[in-house]
């Protein structure tokens, strides 16, 4: 566990709509979480991540943004895109065997211990947001 658990913390990377964008988002989150000591996070978050961001980018024309926030032991990882459209619904992981798209957010679900989405409006930009959480045991 990190020594200052207790303390919430949040960052946000802005991102161009470029594939290139999902590896920087990776490394950008492994550093922040073993920086704030939560090295046991870093595997699934990245791999969250990375899912989150790759459909931001991949799905859509517009910027994005990448959010991680930790609070009472829950890290919450985020991206939003441009596009109000909301997700597709995840396929069921063993359905999806050797396919090469449409796994992202049956990982997602997999992974994680809640996922969601939301409209999201902010500063006149209209999008979604797409989130997942951990809990840290």
């Amino acid at each position: 566990m990190p020594e200052n658990e207790t303390e919430a913390w949040e960052y946000s990377l802005y991102i161009p709509n470029d594939p290139r964008a999902v590896t920087v988002c990776r490394r950008t989150l492994r550093l922040i979480l073993t920086l704030h000591g939560l090295i046991g996070l870093v595997d699934v978050a990245e791999l969250l991540a990375a899912e989150l961001v790759s459909n931001a980018v991949r799905h859509t024309k517009g910027p994005a943004a990448l959010r991680v926030r930790w609070s009472a032991g829950v890290l919450r990882i985020g991206a939003w895109d441009a596009d109000p459209e909301p997700p597709g619904p995840p396929g069921k992981l063993e359905q999806l065997g050797e396919a090469e798209e449409g796994r992202g957010l049956a990982l997602v679900r997999a992974c994680s211990d809640l996922w969601g989405w939301q409209p999201l409006s902010r500063f006149g930009n209209r999008g979604k947001y797409v989130w997942c959480e951990l809990v840290a045991a």
